[in-house]
């Protein structure tokens, strides 16, 4: 039997120990390394419909998860102030219209808006207009709603924990003092701690946050910083009460030198501010932050530093880094989860039972980099795409130079209207259409596949999906309402 260590928790830690108990529980000697005296970063409470998918392979009862995490709904983000000061659009979960092998449904709609008619993209997709109208329900009549959720992320480790002892997984409390490796080969033999203990293993799961104490520090692997995209280098956290019913959906509001969530759980919200240290200091984000909050503070201010990029390498010897030891990526996109469910689901898919483990680690590594690459293209257009000049932050993005995957996907989209999945199909057509057109980027040509439709069929083509969409939203019940039917976490006495 393997012996698998997972170094620190939080919820990258028990998110591993969850997933690999549940999947390989009878091949696996799982052994969960965390000190109560390091705290967690614990700020990532929104995530994307993925992680559903996560969690019905880890069999985790979606009403049982969302009552111990306080959970809400989640249809998409909404973005404030991105393209210009005043603009608003959400970047929903769901398919915008109806698509065709030929061309997109954006590409009809823009003919209907040249010919004069067809009215605002948002009109057909259920999932948006369920989200501005503060409605949700898991389905409607024979549709089902693509959504993820807001969580409280402590809670969510504590919830994975419980699932993970329960499974066999044994936590170790202590602090690492030192990394032990074998003098020949430079794998990691075993982790000493403060208390003399020494824990051996076959393979290491470093999930000790930001400072990567394994995969970093011991085995020296190097750090990719990618802050010449993305400039925000600090964030600062407040809890606050919860004084109306939450919202099924993110805000993202730009400031002068950044932007601010806003995260609606079922007994208070979660608010914060990234900013970039180089425009802004901590008390000016501070205060910044503290005057566009609502609801009395349940928490004082906590500040994250952080670098964003990732290492050049996920996988390295016999060591694994999941999350933050890995690298990182604003959480613009609520990505961050996400990035961790992945590499989980491809560790357990490449796991190293064999002798050697080199093309396992080398496929693990391609693949791990394809996608955050994505994620950062995708942050960065947010940023890029925008006619802001009120700051110095706003204009070095606008200017800037960016990734020539992202450029060639930005000229080809406003030139031609033509957006493609991405490598890892993680961002569909859908989102990157929602993005580019939200921020402000309306293409100059698309395809003329509207024009065989003929003006009167398209006109009603396009009437009868809006309508179909109108009478479903109608149907569904407030959010509130399903959450009290669903999943409503027990009262406090």
């Amino acid at each position: 039997m393997m012996k698998v260590v997972i170094a620190g928790g939080g919820t990258a830690g028990w998110m591993a120990a969850c997933g690999l108990s549940s999947r390989l529980a009878s091949l696996l000697d799982i052994t969960l390394i965390e000190s109560d005296e390091i705290g967690t970063v614990g700020v990532g409470e929104a995530t994307i419909p993925p992680m559903r998918n996560f969690h019905r392979l880890m069999n985790i009862d979606e009403q049982e998860f969302m009552r111990e995490t306080q959970a809400t709904f989640k249809l998409g983000i909404e973005f404030d102030n991105w393209g210009d000061i005043g603009d608003s659009y959400i970047h929903s979960f769901g398919e915008i219209g109806q698509r065709s092998w030929m061309a997109e449904f954006h590409e009809f709609w823009l003919e209907a808006q040249a010919q004069g008619f067809g009215g605002s993209l948002e009109d057909y997709c259920l999932e948006l207009k369920a989200a501005k109208a503060g409605k949700f329900a898991t389905s409607v009549d024979d549709t089902r709603l693509n959504f993820a959720f807001h969580l409280d992320a402590t809670r969510y480790a504590k919830y994975l924990r419980k699932k993970s002892e329960k499974a066999g997984v044994r936590r170790v409390e202590g602090l690492i003092k030192q990394v032990q490796k074998d003098p020949q080969s430079g794998d990691i033999k075993a982790l000493l701690l403060d208390s003399g203990e020494l824990i051996e293993g076959d393979l290491f799961i470093d999930c000790t946050g930001f400072r990567s104490l394994l995969l970093g520090e011991s085995l020296g692997v190097e750090f990719d910083d990618w802050s010449h995209w993305l400039f925000s280098d600090r964030a600062i956290a407040v809890q606050t009460e919860s004084i109306a019913e939450p919202v099924p959906y993110t805000r993202a509001i730009a400031h002068p030198s950044g932007w601010q969530w806003r995260i609606p759980l079922q007994s208070r919200v979660g608010n914060g501010i990234v900013y970039s240290s180089r425009f802004m200091s901590d008390d000016e984000a501070k205060q910044t932050l503290l005057n566009n909050i609502s609801g009395k503070m349940i928490t004082e201010p906590r500040y994250i530093k952080y670098r964003t990029g990732r290492r050049q390498k996920s996988w390295h010897k016999n060591c694994v880094a999941l999350g933050l030891a890995s690298g990182f990526i604003e959480p613009l996109e609520s990505t961050s989860i996400h990035l961790v469910m992945t590499a989980i689901i491809r560790l357990i898919r490449l796991f190293p039972f064999g002798d050697s483990s080199t093309a396992l680690a080398d496929r693990f590594n391609q693949e791990s980099t394809t996608e955050i690459e994505t994620v950062r293209d995708f942050v960065i257009l947010h940023y890029k795409q925008t006619n802001r000049t009120d700051t110095d932050f706003w204009n070095a993005y606008r200017t800037m130079d960016i990734p020539d995957t992202l450029a060639h996907r930005l000229d080809i989209f406003k030139k031609n209207g033509y957006v493609w999945p991405d490598d890892v199909a993680l961002f569909r057509v859908d989102s990157w259409v929602q993005v580019m057109m939200g921020q402000g980027l309306k293409p100059q040509g698309f395809h003329s596949a509207g024009k065989l439709t003929g003006k009167e069929s398209l006109l009603q083509s396009l009437a009868k999906m809006a309508d179909s969409i109108d009478k479903k939203v109608e149907k569904l019940p407030t959010h509130q309402q399903f959450i009290d039917h669903y999943c409503a976490a027990p009262k406090a006495d």
